[in-house]
């Protein structure tokens, strides 16, 4: 990096921990589009990272993710809080654009100074986050943002990524999205810290709580049972006392509370507040809080190393790549054979 660059990405970075909003969006720009300064940047913001709470929302397109998100933001600024937020669109495959429609639900807070939104695409990036929403997290945790709200994409059951950078996860359910099914599919008992059933005032959403209340009792006795095993092993699964079959009272272990809600009309917000709290406190005091914290990290260091390693090896490679593609397609020689023989030519090109 040339001395300029390096001036330019310390100057931007003084500019968003000075709280300036326009070194702010200037910064996420560069950390998204990955341009020269973004790491210097993100290197010297990153002591002042740490303190905002981040809360992922997902779920299933049309549950009311972004007017939800919407309500929270207006319970945070009640209580004098600065808020960050980040609007995941899906890129399209063919175009390679997309809408960034998710901030028009929240745009009567545009004008509010202590509300930074920003809209940002996929780009193609899997798991309903995009590439760079770590890192802009970090932008605003730096710019000092007390609650920073990530929304998802939005595409069903396999939206994981957002438990990797958010402190807490929000599902937004709705009734009449689905049957029965689709609140035991995979990933969801996994994804969830706090569920919240919008749209509550219709139709069918007793029955929306009375299917997730079954999966979490089932998904419980699974991990008490387990925990009760480890505690015979380890002796320190459960505090001594704990009642198992009490609901939220495993020691240690955090069950998925439900919260009915309109968000169009602003029902049952502080009760899902009062409920993302509670989760937070449990992240910042529990043993099983800090183990989730380090294990969150040790995932995000391994995926940034996987994405270093790609690219190293991309740019060492280089033609050579084209050469394999070219083999394997004349068949002289199969993938697996022709990965191998790339990846010892990367070691030899290491030293």
């Amino acid at each position: 990096m040339t001395q300029s660059r390096a001036t330019d990405a310390a100057s931007l970075a003084e500019g968003v921990l000075a709280g300036d909003a326009r070194a702010c969006a200037r910064a996420m720009r560069l950390v998204d589009d990955r341009r020269a300064g973004a790491l210097d940047l993100l290197k010297a913001i990153f002591p002042h990272t740490g303190r905002a709470s981040i809360v992922g929302i997902t779920g299933n397109p049309g549950s009311g993710k972004s007017t939800l998100c919407d309500r929270l933001i207006e319970h945070a600024r009640r209580a004098k809080k600065k808020v960050g937020v980040i609007a995941v669109d899906p890129t399209s495959p063919y175009s390679g654009g997309a809408i960034l429609g998710d901030r028009i639900r929240m745009g009567r807070h545009a004008t509010d100074e202590g509300v930074f939104i920003r809209s940002v695409a996929t780009r193609g990036h899997l798991g309903g986050l995009s590439r760079s929403a770590r890192d802009l997290v970090r932008v605003l945790d730096a710019f000092g943002c007390d609650v920073i709200f990530v929304e998802t994409v939005g595409v069903g059951q396999d939206e994981l990524e957002v438990t990797r950078t958010a402190h807490t996860t929000l599902v937004v359910m709705a009734p009449g999205l689905g049957d029965d099914v689709q609140a035991i599919k995979a990933g969801l008992m996994e994804c969830a810290d706090v569920f919240a059933v919008n749209k509550a005032d219709r139709e069918g959403a007793d029955a929306t709580v009375r299917d997730l209340q079954l999966m979490i009792a089932l998904g419980s006795e699974s991990m008490i049972a387990s925990s009760k095993k480890q505690s015979h092993d380890a002796h320190h699964a459960f505090a001594p006392n704990a009642d198992a079959s009490a609901p939220n009272a495993r020691a240690e272990g955090w069950v998925p509370p439900i919260v009915k809600c309109v968000a169009l009309r602003g029902e049952g917000i502080d009760e899902l507040e009062g409920a993302l709290e509670r989760h937070r406190a449990w992240v910042l005091t529990t043993e099983a809080g800090r183990a989730r914290r380090h294990a969150r990290l040790a995932e995000e260091l391994r995926e940034s190393l996987r994405e270093a390693l790609i690219d190293a090896a991309t740019s060492a490679l280089g033609d050579e790549i084209d050469a394999a593609v070219r083999a394997v397609e004349e068949r002289t020689t199969d993938p697996y054979s022709a990965i191998e023989s790339l990846v010892a030519r990367f070691h030899a090109t290491r030293g």
